[in-house]
Formats: structure tokens, sequence, C-alpha cells
């Protein structure tokens, strides 16, 4: 019997469920870790999207340039929070027009063109030169591009993932989003540091296309998903790429049993759907009592994720810390590359350890409670701030960030 590969036996290790004792090890290869790593550049892509404004915001160059920094309180507020917001706008718009490009023209052309589009708009906002209305149409341009593929990478990597580790390379996408968060931080830092002048600001918001262009070069790599094949009923070309992708002969046990799969999941699904239009099945989504429940609860978890106020520190981290008592620009961006990496850190020992083995709905309940504490704190740390000494409280409340 040939020995397991280390990759499998770490996986052993932290996966712990039934498929992971029962499936073959020849499906845990280096393919399926391209096709993920490939596909989550749309994760970093949008971690960087969201990273990299705040601190361009700071930036005494980019304030000059824009003439921002000649506005009142009210009016700068109001300038920065439109910057900032016409990128969720675009993310918007992208997510709803993305279902039905990926399933009009499959997932990897999809990705292919909303990585583009992104680049498009990162050009956009390098080229803005001081007018504050071409940043916005860069960052909603931009936008259109991160949000389709926010909604396109999970779906590309669960319809190419084997079932034991589904979770885990889903999970990527968080890793590489905050792994483009923390990257932001610095790739800030550093341009501050070491540019300097307006070429600060421009170095900064260029490396957004990044991530962009690694998403389409990385997609030319990859093969389109078996199981969006199977639904246009290119049934040679999904057995092709599965078998391909398993590292499996066609006749194989499990490739059977996965086509097999694959193929009573579409017919339910072709039973269900009837002939409906997309805009019918969105209709039946919220009209049916059963499918009403399943889509608010997605709905409601989204939204209270939000909520948290987790993507409000990504976009103001450095105007929060300096209202935490951290000053100076280069130290505001400084603390932010700090977070970024406790940030990424989490992530990554929360994918090792809990994401297949803890369960979805137990991790939730405890990282919120969590990051509802810290919440709570800094929230307390800034209603008294000016009241306390606040040497007593500005390190723990940095910390709770």
């Amino acid at each position: 019997m040939a020995k397991e590969p280390r990759s499998v036996r770490f996986l052993r290790r932290i996966v712990k469920n039934e498929a992971m004792t029962t499936d073959p090890i020849e499906i845990y290869n280096w393919r399926v870790y391209l096709l993920a790593c490939a596909s989550c550049f749309g994760g970093m892509l949008f971690g960087m999207d969201i990273g990299i404004i705040g601190g361009v915001l700071q930036m005494a160059s980019f304030k000059s340039a824009f003439g921002t920094d000649k506005l009142n309180p009210s009016d700068l507020a109001n300038t920065n929070a439109n910057i900032v917001s016409c990128l969720q706008g675009g993310c918007f718009f992208g997510s709803l027009i993305a279902p039905w490009f990926a399933d009009r023209f499959g997932r990897k052309p999809a990705l292919l063109i909303f990585s583009a589009v992104c680049t498009v708009g990162v050009i956009i906002q390098t080229a803005s030169s001081g007018y504050i209305a071409a940043i916005d149409v860069g960052r909603f341009v931009a936008g259109l591009g991160v949000g389709a593929a926010t909604m396109i990478n999970p779906l590309y990597v669960s319809e190419n993932a084997p079932r034991a580790i589904r979770g885990l390379l889903t999970g990527l996408y968080q890793l590489f989003e905050t792994a483009g968060i923390m990257l932001a931080f610095w790739i800030n830092y550093g341009s501050l540091r070491h540019v300097g002048g307006h070429g600060a600001w421009q170095v900064s918001l260029s490396m957004q296309c990044m991530p962009a262009v690694l998403l389409f070069f990385g997609m030319l790599l990859c093969d389109e998903s078996p199981r969006f094949l199977a639904t246009k009923d290119r049934w040679e070309e999904a057995t092709g790429i599965l078998t391909k992708v398993r590292m499996l002969p066609e006749s194989d046990s499990y490739i059977q049993a996965e086509l097999a799969e694959i193929h009573a999941q579409l017919e339910f699904e072709r039973g269900i759907i009837a002939g409906a239009s997309y805009w019918a099945r969105v209709k039946e989504m919220f009209s049916e009592k059963s499918n009403r429940r399943r889509a608010l609860l997605s709905i409601a978890l989204m939204v209270w994720q939000q909520l948290t106020g987790t993507n409000a520190i990504n976009f103001y981290a450095p105007q929060i810390f300096n209202n935490l008592g951290i000053t100076g620009t280069q130290n505001g961006l400084f603390a932010t590359g700090i977070y970024g990496i406790v940030k990424m850190v989490s992530c990554f020992c929360f994918l090792l350890v809990a994401v297949d083995s803890l369960g979805r709905r137990r991790s939730l309940i405890w990282t919120s409670i969590g990051m509802g504490i810290c919440m709570f704190y800094i929230g307390g740390y800034v209603s008294i701030k000016n009241t306390l000494n606040k040497c007593n409280f500005q390190g723990k409340a940095n910390g709770s960030v």
C-alpha cells in the first residue's frame, strides 16, 4: 500500500469528518489547490480595494491633489464617505448581474471578464489626477468587478472542491480577503514612507490591480466547473475535467458516484424550476414559505455581518486608531498594518482548526460573541476617554481592534 502524502496526513489531522476517511487520497492533489487559490484571488481583490482607500484618504498628498484639505469637516466627511461607498455601490450591482453571467457564460469566463472590469476601474482611479468624480467612477467600476467576483469565487470553488474539504477550500476566499486587507495596509504604509509626494497615493491605488491581474491569469490555468458543464448537458467535457481535477480514471467508482450525484441534483433542480426564468426564480425565492425562510436567513446573516462594523474598521482603520490615541498618519498606517496581520493570522488559524470540524453555526455564535465584546469595549473607551485618563485604557482599546 502506497504511503499517504504528507498533505493528506495533515488534512486528516485538521479535518474531522467521515468523507475525509472514506474518500480516495488522489482527490487531494495540487490541481484542486491550484484552482482554489487562483479563483480566490478575487477575495484578495476585495480585501485590497476596501483596505487601500482608508489610508489613501489620510495621505497629505492625496488631500492636496484633490483639494480635500480645504474642505470643512462636514464636507470632508461627506466627500470621503462618497469615495468609500462608491465601491460598495458597484459591488451591489455587480453581485446582481453576476449570477446571470455565471449561468450564461460559465464561471471561468465570468471571472475573466470581471477581473478585467476591475482592472479598468483601478486604472481610472490611478489616472484621476485631482478629479474626485473620476475617483468615484473608478471605484464604482472596480466595485462591479469586485461584487461579481465575490459572488462567483466561492461558487466556483465549492463546485470543484472535494466534499471533505469543501468548507476549508471555500474558506480560502476569506483568508485571501484578509490577506488583501493586510497587504493594502502595508502598501499604504510603504508608499507613504518610501515613495512620498503625489506618487504615494498613486502607487497605493494602482496596486489594487495586482490581485485582479493574478485572478485573470490564474483562471487561464484552470478549467470550467464540471457542474456548470453538466447544466449545459456537456457531460463529456464535464467528465473529462472531473477526472483531471480528481486525478482518477473515469471508471473509478468515486468518479461515477460524483457524476451520478451531479446528475441527480440537476434533475431535482430542473424538476423544481420547470423552465422558469431567472427573475421568476428570484420571485419564487420569496413567495414560497420554505424558500422565503432560507432566503431571509441568508440575507440576515450577511446584513448583521456588515452591521458588526468589521468593514467600517477596514475602511476607516487609520481614523479609528487616531481617535484611540495613535497620532500621525504614518503611525496610524503602521497600526492598521498590525491589525491586518492579526486579522489574517486569526482567519488562517480558524480555517485550520474549526471550519470543517467545529461547524458553521457554532463558529458564528462564538466568533460573534468575541467580536461583540471587543466592539463594546472600543465603544465604551471612545465615549469616556475625554472624561478619564486615556492612558489607562488606550492599550486595551487598540488591542480590542
